[in-house]
């Protein structure tokens, strides 16, 4: 909005907007566990990173394959490219290909992926940590930050509001 002649005063939009821009910059996921260089990231540092946009699709149940809601597309980062930042451990030969990413949300919910699935298939280049849908910032109302694999046939599982963050495990062979 543009405004002309006299300085206008303050608005409840321009409050709300301060509002939303200060809780986006506490919205942050921690990268923990197995990583060499473990990390945390707020939602203004994952936005300076290199971003993809996801495919608009239909939001269903897995178990009932019941319709939840259109949704539009999401930016955001790659996951592997945030765990490439992080590091993979690699003390015994071999570790980084027996590492599990376990994604887990504010309220616990948690979804997993394999070092397999994220680098040497083409699942990897679909899963993201997204920060803006519809060309609109997420907000930690929207569920910022947000996990979803667009890879996958359904994708209500590994749909993850409010992510906390990524936890790296070698499984012992």
């Amino acid at each position: 909005m543009e405004h002309s002649g006299t300085a206008a005063a303050p608005h409840a939009n321009d409050t709300a907007q301060r509002e939303h821009e200060l809780r986006a910059q506490d919205a942050t996921i921690s990268l923990t566990g197995d990583f060499q260089r473990p990390l945390t990231l707020t939602l203004n540092q994952l936005r300076a990173h290199a971003s993809v946009r996801a495919d608009p699709f239909d939001l269903r149940c897995f178990t009932t394959n019941r319709f939840i809601r259109k949704v539009d597309s999401y930016r955001g980062v790659l996951l592997k490219d945030l765990i490439e930042v992080a590091g993979l451990r690699n003390d015994r030969p071999g570790d980084f290909k027996r590492t599990i990413f376990i994604a887990v949300a504010h309220d616990g919910y948690a979804v997993t992926f394999s070092w397999h699935e994220l680098f040497n298939t083409p699942i990897g280049e679909r899963v993201l940590v997204a920060f803006e849908r519809g060309d609109m910032p997420l907000s930690i109302d929207d569920g910022a930050p947000l996990l979803f694999s667009a890879a996958d046939i359904l994708p209500a599982p590994r749909h993850v509001k409010r992510l906390a963050g990524i936890v790296a495990r070698v499984v012992a062979p």
